[in-house]
């Protein structure tokens, strides 16, 4: 077994067990944080199938931004665990005919992918890029669905802004706008008052 192989299962391992942490790791922020090494592990595995173009905007898209939203918007809201757990046993036969679903789907794709012998596939020129020919493809043949896919992703921005603005009665807020049109006038008053003559018994 060479080295490239036994990358691969060790980071498949590591991506596999770090999935399934995010569906039954209790905190939220532990959830988003195993889904970041999740993240990670699949990047690495991509970098070992020479897509180094989707591996990098794996890191950088999902790693840099959008996880790093998900963490602010977790940390932010007042998530009440014991709540979220009353539904899990109610929605855990949903959660199991999907999950079944998409196993059963990959193992489909995966299997047709190696029954594809290495003769069948056109050898590449020593000039090709990859990344060269996903982009052609991306801003092409699927330009549609990658503007949908942006659109998409801008809603979830903006919903998950609008979840953390909201006002709470136990805190205090400091509205920019007012502050900005404040006076000194409406701060600070000046009181002139007449002079008090001292008096000496005192000392």
């Amino acid at each position: 077994m060479d080295p490239r192989t036994v990358l691969f299962y060790v980071f498949a391992a590591v991506t596999v067990f770090s999935a399934l942490r995010v569906i039954t790791a209790r905190n939220p922020v532990h959830s988003a944080l195993f889904l970041v090494l999740t993240f990670c592990t699949a990047a690495c595995i991509w970098l070992l199938l020479k897509a180094e173009f989707l591996a990098i905007t794996l890191v950088l898209v999902y790693v840099g931004a959008v996880m790093v939203l998900f963490l602010f918007v977790v940390m932010m809201l007042d998530i009440n665990l014991d709540q979220v757990r009353q539904g899990f046993w109610r929605n855990l036969p949903v959660a199991l005919f999907v999950g079944v679903v998409i196993v059963i789907e990959l193992a489909m794709v995966l299997m047709t992918s190696f029954r594809v012998r290495q003769t069948d596939v056109p050898p590449l020129p020593a000039d090709y890029s990859n990344t060269k020919a996903l982009g052609r493809l991306i801003y092409t043949e699927y330009v549609y669905a990658f503007e949908i896919a942006a659109v998409l992703l801008l809603v979830a921005i903006v919903a998950a802004i609008a979840l953390t603005l909201r006002r709470r009665k136990d805190t205090r807020y400091n509205d920019p706008s007012a502050a900005v049109r404040t006076r000194r006038d409406d701060r600070v008053r000046l009181v002139r008052m007449p002079a008090q003559p001292r008096d000496r018994s005192q000392p």
